[in-house]
């Protein structure tokens, strides 16, 4: 059985997944799931089980299957459930996918600190891709929080974005959202090559 790594993760998510996009959305919750690590470290707080590379690798897998799955939204996360059947994962990682399309699938509520991090920041990061690209130069160095923070209150832009989802980091992972939003950002930025913003 193939053990769970960054470069096989990386190669099961080129292999699943085609859409450009739809991959720069995965690593950047990758990134930020990283930085969210980093950021909790700092704060002396229990980051769970897995190690900072097994937060990325969530990140990077949470929507792996998303391509495939989003005429059927219910098998989204049940089909990558089967797929690392053939990998080596900590019972922590497939906790967090089991939670992750929870809604739908009721298969498990978000309760760790990854778990709840990865619901808030996953709407966040393309939030704010939606502000990047409305920016003239169209690159992340262009946003800053507060400009994120004034798009937020503008219920038309990105309207599609649940913003109680991203807001919730307040009550679920104890932080603030102009903090919450500046440790994605700044995630975001640090990786603006690979995200290509």
């Amino acid at each position: 059985m193939q053990k769970l790594t960054l470069d096989s993760a990386n190669e099961l998510l080129r292999d699943k997944m085609k859409n450009r996009n739809l991959q720069r959305h995965c690593f950047a919750v990758g990134k930020t799931l990283v930085a969210f690590y980093d950021y909790y470290r700092s704060k002396g707080r229990d980051t769970g089980t897995l190690s900072r590379d097994e937060w990325e690798i969530t990140g990077i897998l949470h929507d792996s299957d998303w391509e495939i799955t989003t005429d059927n939204p219910e098998k989204h996360t049940l089909m990558l459930l089967d797929w690392l059947q053939d990998y080596e994962t900590p019972e922590e990682m497939l906790n967090v996918f089991r939670s992750h399309n929870n809604k739908i699938t009721h298969l498990r509520e978000p309760e760790t600190l990854l778990e709840w991090t990865l619901e808030c920041c996953d709407e966040l990061t393309g939030f704010i891709v939606a502000v990047a690209l409305v920016m003239p130069e169209k690159k992340l160095s262009a946003v800053s929080t507060e400009r994120v923070l004034k798009k937020f209150k503008q219920k038309e832009f990105a309207r599609q974005v649940d913003r109680t989802q991203i807001t919730q980091c307040e009550n679920k992972v104890g932080v603030d959202i102009n903090t919450f939003i500046d440790v994605t950002l700044s995630a975001m930025q640090r990786e603006s090559d690979l995200l290509g913003l």
